[in-house]
């Protein structure tokens, strides 16, 4: 049998938005490949290859949290030396029509 579901997301930053379901209220940060998401059912993460559906969601640990924190830090000093290097990187998987 079916039943009915809500929800509304209200983007606050680009990046940062809040979400409202019947079940709820929680927070999400990041974007298309990699958000944190904080609600009742405590801290998720969600990896995915954007464009693709293809995505794996894991309860948030202290290891995890501290390799994102790294992994960005390193993606942003390489932004800085090299910043077509790095779009060319991140948007490898992207078909040449986008």
């Amino acid at each position: 049998m079916g039943y009915f579901r809500f929800r509304k997301t209200i983007s606050i930053l680009p990046g940062v938005r809040i979400n409202l379901s019947k079940t709820g209220v929680s927070g999400s940060l990041g974007g298309h490949g990699a958000t944190v998401n904080v609600g009742k059912n405590g801290e998720q993460v969600t990896l995915g290859i954007p464009g693709t559906g293809l995505s794996y969601r894991t309860p948030l640990s202290t290891t995890l949290f501290v390799g994102l924190i790294l992994v960005a830090i390193v993606i942003g000093v390489a932004y800085i030396v090299s910043p077509t290097t790095v779009k060319a990187l991140l948007h490898w998987w992207q078909p040449h029509w986008f």
